[in-house]
């Protein structure tokens, strides 16, 4: 099964499609319950691709409906998982940082992971000016809402409240018009992180580039509108919109680089 199922993955991504073999061949043939870690949504595109070669039940959730990161219950098909807990917690964030230092995503999370939990234990974080909203696995959240004290260089209390008080955040985007020659991966990327089209191309190649959460290598590759394009070290953007052809030939792209 696992033969047959590297087909249709990248290589990077068959230790992981291991580990969910194995999830479904517990459930299916061992009878057995499993919950996942938090899953990005690439690997919980995986998750239910393979599930379906399986007699499995498979229900997500990530503390709320529109979550992005979600855990999985993998199940025998009879088994009924309504009734299953979520087993996530969510953690309130707070600081006092009168305006001297503005807190971000990636403050936050690189705090907890400051405290050697893996990034597979945290799920969504949902940032506004003066806390965080952060939804943890439940068996880590304890240790975290006793040690996490400090945030970048701001003090910062913490207390575990019930997920009916989670307050997601809004999206931010920098919206940005562009004017391309086409719809290539490395174009685009190009003008959204403002650095030239031969720098871009190395990470892509490299395997630091994802096009909806699957690596993409590929600097040819084409961007439609609705992909979200992470790049290590430089951030996510997402193609809104392709509004069409100018005098010129060129494409015109709106995009939206995350904040």
């Amino acid at each position: 099964m696992k033969q047959e199922a590297y087909v249709h993955f990248h290589p990077d991504e068959r230790p992981f499609v291991d580990r969910v073999v194995e999830w479904m061949e517990r459930a299916a043939h061992g009878h057995e319950l499993k919950r996942t870690d938090f899953l990005d949504p690439r690997q919980i595109e995986i998750v239910i691709s393979i599930a379906n070669r399986y007699d499995v039940n498979v229900r997500l959730s990530g503390g709320y409906e529109e979550a992005e990161r979600r855990r999985a219950l993998i199940a025998p098909d009879y088994r009924f998982l309504d009734d299953e807990p979520e087993g996530i917690a969510l953690l309130e964030i707070t600081s006092d940082t009168h305006g001297h230092l503005e807190l971000d995503h990636g403050d936050y999370l690189g705090a907890l992971l400051g405290l050697g939990i893996k990034r597979d234990r945290v799920g969504d974080l949902h940032v506004h000016p003066e806390f965080c909203h952060c939804l943890l696995d439940e068996a880590i959240a304890e240790y975290v809402n006793i040690h996490l004290r400090q945030v970048h260089r701001v003090h910062v209390l913490t207390e575990l409240i019930p997920l009916a008080r989670l307050q997601p955040a809004q999206t931010q985007l920098e919206t940005m018009s562009l004017s391309v020659a086409s719809m290539r991966l490395d174009g685009i990327a190009s003008d959204v992180h403002r650095i030239s089209r031969t720098k871009i191309v190395d990470p892509i190649r490299a395997g630091r580039c994802r096009v909806n959460w699957k690596v993409e290598e590929d600097p040819s590759a084409p961007l439609k509108e609705g992909d979200v394009v992470s790049m290590q070290g430089l951030g996510r953007f997402k193609v809104l919109a392709v509004e069409g052809v100018t005098k010129k030939g060129r494409q015109r792209v709106v995009v939206g680089k995350y904040l």
